[in-house]
């Protein structure tokens, strides 16, 4: 046993198993660096068994009426809210997200799990009258194995909630939790021995190398699907593509901008951007609104009504249901937003509250840091311009409503956009022009179920969350029958 959580195994062909290996995965807390679990480091021959097990069970998964499969998914997730007092703290403990914003993840994976159920029927083919003589059809049919890589910000909503597209349609999968916040994927496995029968769905754990890799590249798996940073969905292209023509869905980074327009009340705008910017996850959401293009006729004011608040953001124990913000995820990544607040700094930002580590006796250890906020930003600087996937606000001044736009529209991302206006010519002009696949109107940061959710441009390939998803893990195969 190492830990307060122990050793948790791999979840493959309905049974828990080590590595074959034998090597481990440390996990550490990241609010006191101490290690409080493990998981197996699995070895490609790991990843082959997985696809062995799924393979097994997937032609009676797929033989099974969209009406049985249903039924099994909403089991699903009824086992999921069985286990949601056992799944938060661990789950918290393992993120650093604070457990009163975690509250909802598993709540979130059943809801998508009971939605997914409902659409069945909806996977239709189309009768085409090409002759007179014959009928000519096409169907929709399951890929077979496929496989979801899962990312360290929620990892057990979205290994629960994009199960739910791919058994429901006739797919077995294979998950890959995350090489941080690992711990949570056992707990998925029990449910899933519960009430599925065994291989339908496997759990490997592991590094990008080889655990991942081999998942991409192995040679039947042709539909995999990714959440997580820019560079692994591009390398993940990559070696899929050195292997095989698979079907890959990236649903990846994002640098969004929220534009906020002259009529914009400023104390609903300051509010909204808090919110958006997913503090209580440490800023570690695809979907943060990271950079705020505010008009120059209210830039002072919402800019001080932020600091304001930023500024009493409780940070603290993710444990205690009274912090607003736990510390970043991993040693890694704190590294990695500490080079951004240095960019900021040479680069000539104006850094308006945090940007530093906070005092206190239980900050003395952990990857803590201020929720964080600069001013003066201009488009030529790294915080302006790229991912950082933490706890830093970016704000920017504008003009005109071109110069708004193309600020928004000029990085390599494309996920989400915002605008705040009562003006309908400028909502119209907004979402037309905005080049990202989302874009929200006098809100922020929120999903809908059964809309289209992804990106453009480097923010990924597919859409998900609807019944696009859905179709997404089907191939079509066209009939043309004569007597």
């Amino acid at each position: 046993m190492s830990g307060k959580f122990g050793d948790r195994r791999m979840f493959i062909g309905g049974e828990f198993v080590a590595s074959r290996g034998g090597e481990w995965i440390e996990s550490v807390n990241p609010a006191t660096e101490e290690v409080h679990g493990r998981v197996p480091a699995a070895t490609a021959e790991d990843v082959n068994l997985a696809v062995e097990a799924a393979e097994k069970a997937q032609p009676e998964w797929a033989a099974l009426s969209v009406f049985e499969r249903r039924e099994l998914l909403r089991k699903l997730a009824d086992g999921m809210r069985r286990r949601a007092d056992e799944v938060l703290p661990l789950e918290a403990a393992d993120t650093g997200n604070t457990i009163k914003s975690l509250a909802r993840d598993v709540e979130v994976a059943a809801k998508y799990l009971e939605f997914f159920s409902g659409l069945g029927t909806e996977m239709k083919g189309d009768s085409v009258p090409a002759t007179s003589e014959g009928m000519h059809f096409s169907l929709r049919e399951p890929y077979g194995v496929v496989a979801r890589i899962v990312p360290f910000n929620h990892p057990f909503l979205f290994a629960g909630a994009h199960l739910s597209a791919p058994l429901m349609a006739g797919n077995t999968v294979i998950v890959k939790s995350p090489e941080t916040s690992p711990l949570s994927a056992a707990i998925m496995g029990e449910i899933c021995r519960e009430i599925l029968p065994p291989g339908v769905v496997n759990i490997v754990s592991g590094y990008g190398l080889p655990t991942g890799d081999a998942l991409v590249r192995h040679p039947r798996i042709w539909r995999i699907g990714f959440t997580g940073s820019v560079p692994t969905g591009l390398a993940i292209q990559r070696s899929a593509a050195e292997v095989g023509v698979k079907h890959v869905s990236l649903e990846l980074g994002g640098k969004n901008a929220m534009i906020v327009c002259p009529d914009a009340d400023p104390e609903r705008v300051a509010r909204a951007a808090i919110g958006g910017m997913n503090f209580a996850w440490a800023g570690q959401s695809c979907g943060s609104n990271s950079r705020l293009l505010l008009h120059e006729s209210l830039h002072d004011e919402v800019t001080e009504r932020i600091v304001a608040e930023v500024s009493r953001i409780r940070v603290g124990n993710q444990l205690d249901p009274d912090s607003q913000m736990g510390p970043v995820n991993s040693e890694a990544h704190y590294r990695r937003i500490l080079g951004f607040i240095e960019s900021a700094r040479a680069d000539g930002a104006k850094l308006l509250t945090g940007g530093e580590r906070p005092v206190g006796e239980e900050f003395r250890r952990g990857y803590w840091l201020k929720p964080t906020v600069y001013g003066d930003v201009t488009m030529d600087m790294r915080v302006a311009h790229e991912e950082i996937f933490g706890p830093v606000l970016s704000i920017l001044k504008w003009r005109n409503l071109e110069e708004a736009i193309s600020m928004a529209n000029s990085t390599e991302y494309g996920l989400a956009a915002g605008i705040w206006t009562h003006e309908l010519p400028v909502v119209m002009q907004a979402a037309r022009q905005l080049q990202s696949g989302f874009v929200w109107v006098n809100t922020t940061a929120r999903h809908f179920v059964g809309t289209p959710f992804g990106g453009w441009k480097n923010s990924g390939l597919g859409r998900e969350e609807c019944l696009e998803e859905l179709l997404s893990y089907t191939r079509v195969k066209t009939v043309h029958l004569f007597t």
